[in-house]
């Protein structure tokens, strides 16, 4: 067995390398196991055809916590944010597009064009999300209270935060108690009459979810993203080089605080002795000691395949078996001759840099989900676009562009057939899609690159294909994430511990959970 190790993380995600980063800071020596040839997890950047490269699983950053931001000083390491003043730009079948700009007056200057009454309400809305954002922001950042015995700093953290709620008033507060439950197209709809504006916003909040507009509780995962970014229609936030350069800087800056970091390097098995970490097992066979893990793999491939069986309790591994975490989002990225043109917009419009929704309507998403409660993907699917080639044009030949395009609803697990033979189907389905927004796009592309909820299971480590670790829903979020009693980040073996998308708070690219996780790790090594 290999030279002890204070403290294994498996996996090189943008989670683990933050928890890594923490844990070196406090003066520990982590190591870093990643199973592919590179760090970053789904935040990576890669070259799909020879001279086009792209984000090719998640396309847009999240917000990090700005503490993560502040110690980590990715900046040094050449983390650089390209941001445009457009959140997200809905195209329409009558040819038509809303462009939703960041500025909230901008947006309302938008929407006038679909509705007055919408326009007017629009700068009401953006305020009270807004405040309720800023309320709930401390959220992110607290581990869930041990509801037996909570400590006292515990407590005081959640009295602070509730401190924080009660100034929003009795209306804002009422407002955050009733909308999380809500249907987030009922949500949208109490607002805003307009339906091209709902979906906008409905599209939001089931981003990645194997739900619909019309499911309960899916006003839950929009505010969780608007406490994290402040904008309830989103961002454009793309790091220039993509999310590789942000997972890279990340990287370099935990090996800085003295975190090591190796790749081709997949855990194979987590050695456990008397309920207790001992050791990991390389796929080499090569076997590490150490008395802590801490994994940034999702929870089920962590404890159900990483952890003998027979050291959970039956009951423990049951309640695990049934989280939900098959995925139903797809990836196409294509590679272009040129810019398309879309009918709604001008070629060369500021609105193609942001991102580029097809979702015309709240049913129209829902009917997308529907395909996928029966094992089929959507004829007409739900569609994320960027071209980040408009901003970084590092990123394709000269003249040429990069399209990355998140596909919903792909379900993970297929009524007829499987991934392989209908990934071809998939891909044609999206251009012919595509085409009645963009005519010539089809005959613009050079090459794609089709990533299935399966491929995202097989390349990239995520179980059911779930971008999220699993669904973001009311029984899968805070105190319950993965599952309820085990939301500490710690898991029922000592010194095993979890801090990927699968625990509090669960959205991605925030950070929020290797960081939390890193000062429980801590927590319980000064004892």
């Amino acid at each position: 067995m290999a030279d002890a190790r204070d403290i294994i993380l498996i996996g090189g995600g943008h989670n683990a390398l933050v928890a890594a980063f923490y844990l070196a800071r406090a003066g520990l020596k982590p190591l870093v196991l990643e199973r592919r040839a590179t760090v970053g997890g789904i935040a990576v950047t890669e070259e799909f055809h020879p001279g086009f490269r792209c984000s090719t699983v998640l396309h847009a950053a999240g917000s990090l916590l700005p503490v993560i931001a502040r110690d980590m000083q990715l900046q040094r390491y050449g983390h650089e944010i390209v941001a445009s003043d457009i959140a997200a730009t809905s195209l329409l079948p009558d040819g038509r597009a809303l462009v939703l700009h960041t500025d909230p007056a901008r947006a309302a200057g938008a929407i006038r064009q679909f509705s007055a009454r919408d326009a007017a309400k629009f700068a009401e809305f953006h305020s009270a999300l807004a405040r309720i954002g800023k309320a709930i922001h401390p959220l992110l950042s607290l581990t869930p209270l041990d509801m037996d015995k909570p400590s006292a700093q515990e407590l005081w953290n959640f009295a602070k935060l509730g401190r924080g709620v009660r100034k929003l008033g009795k209306k804002d507060m009422l407002r955050l108690l009733r909308w999380g439950p809500m249907a987030v197209a009922d949500f949208a709809a109490e607002w805003f009459e307009s339906e091209p504006l709902r979906a906008a916003i409905a599209a939001r909040g089931v981003f990645g979810l194997g739900a619909g507009p019309r499911s309960p509780g899916t006003t839950a995962p929009l505010l969780l993203r608007v406490a994290a970014d402040g904008y309830p229609a989103g961002h454009s936030l793309v790091p220039r080089g993509g999310l590789g350069a942000l997972t890279q800087a990340m990287a370099a800056a935990a090996k800085k605080a003295g975190a090591v970091i190796r790749t081709d390097a997949e855990v194979a098995q987590i050695l456990v002795k008397d309920a207790a970490v001992r050791g990991v097992v390389l796929t080499s066979g090569e076997e590490i000691a150490t008395k802590t893990a801490v994994s940034g793999a999702d929870p089920k491939r962590t404890l159900l395949r990483l952890v003998a069986p027979i050291h959970f309790d039956p009951g423990f591994l049951v309640r695990l078996q049934h989280y939900r975490s098959n995925g139903v989002v797809a990836k196409l990225n294509l590679a272009l001759d040129g810019l398309p043109e879309f009918t709604a917009l001008r070629t060369g419009s500021a609105a193609l840099a942001g991102r580029i929704l097809i979702a015309p309507d709240s049913g129209y998403i829902e009917r997308a989900f529907d395909a996928s409660k029966y094992g089929e993907f959507s004829p007409r699917p739900y569609l994320e676009i960027t071209i980040p080639s408009l901003a970084d044009p590092s990123l394709a030949p000269a003249g040429r562009h990069v399209m990355s395009i998140h596909v919903q609803y792909a379900p993970y697990r297929l009524k007829s057939g499987d991934w392989p033979g209908q990934r071809d189907a998939l891909a044609e389905t999206v251009l012919r899609t595509l085409e009645e927004y963009a005519p010539d796009l089809p005959g613009r592309v050079i090459a794609r690159q089709v990533l299935t909820p399966q491929d995202l299971e097989d390349t990239y480590g995520l179980t059911g294909g779930h971008i999220f670790h699993g669904e973001l829903s009311l029984d899968q979020l805070f105190t319950m994430r993965p599952l309820l009693g085990w939301a500490r980040y710690r898991t029922p073996l000592r010194g095993l511990y979890l801090c990927g998308s699968g625990t509090h708070p669960g959205i991605v690219l925030s950070g929020a959970s290797g960081f939390n996780a890193s000062r429980e790790v801590l927590k319980d090594s000064r004892r």
